[in-house]
């Protein structure tokens, strides 16, 4: 692993791609669960960093055993007690390294922490995290007693409206997904 860390940046400059998983083998191998897009292409990030702003890494992808899981090699990694090093850091990349979503398409990472409201402006929360459970994407919702959260499917008419500048997400929730709905 190369050793040169990038400057201090704030948190919000880097999008985490994926965490290092358990090692595989005894050869420095490790499993990565991604969050891009394509997993299999993580390895054209290079150079990576191990955390915001941690130190750089390289990696190649080994093999990708399924849908959003990849066993990568590290470049300096040799063994698996090096391997193990790594268990449960993030892999990350400076935001400027991301190509601009198309038109209606947003980064998980930009929707997290964003206030979600009703069309009538009545506060339901605040996005604590985005899923995707194949069929679509959902917002999970971290209500304002910040004990209970909800699962709001991200459509279009489920959510007519995500302002990025505001940090607002507009939501429509589906009849009987909320108590007092």
């Amino acid at each position: 692993m190369a050793r040169r860390k990038p400057p201090e940046d704030s948190s919000s400059d880097w999008v985490c791609l994926g965490v290092f998983g358990a090692p595989k083998g005894v050869r420095g191998a490790l499993r990565l669960t991604c969050f891009n897009e394509n997993p299999a292409e993580i390895a054209s990030f290079n150079p990576l960093h191990a955390g915001p702003g941690g130190e750089t890494v390289s990696v190649r992808v080994i093999e990708q055993p399924k849908p959003g899981l990849l066993v990568v090699k590290v470049e300096g990694v040799a063994d698996r007690d090096a391997a193990a090093l790594l268990n449960g850091t993030e892999l990350c990349v400076r935001r400027d390294a991301l190509s601009a979503p198309d038109e209606d398409e947003f980064y998980h990472h930009d929707l997290i922490g964003m206030t979600v409201e009703r069309l009538d402006g009545a506060m339901l929360g605040t996005v604590k995290a985005v899923f995707d459970h194949g069929a679509g994407d959902y917002l999970e919702v971290l209500q304002p007693d910040s004990r209970s959260s909800f699962m709001l499917p991200f459509t279009r008419q489920a959510v007519p409206t995500v302002d990025l500048v505001g940090r607002k997400v507009v939501a429509a929730p589906p009849e009987g997904l909320l108590d007092d709905a």
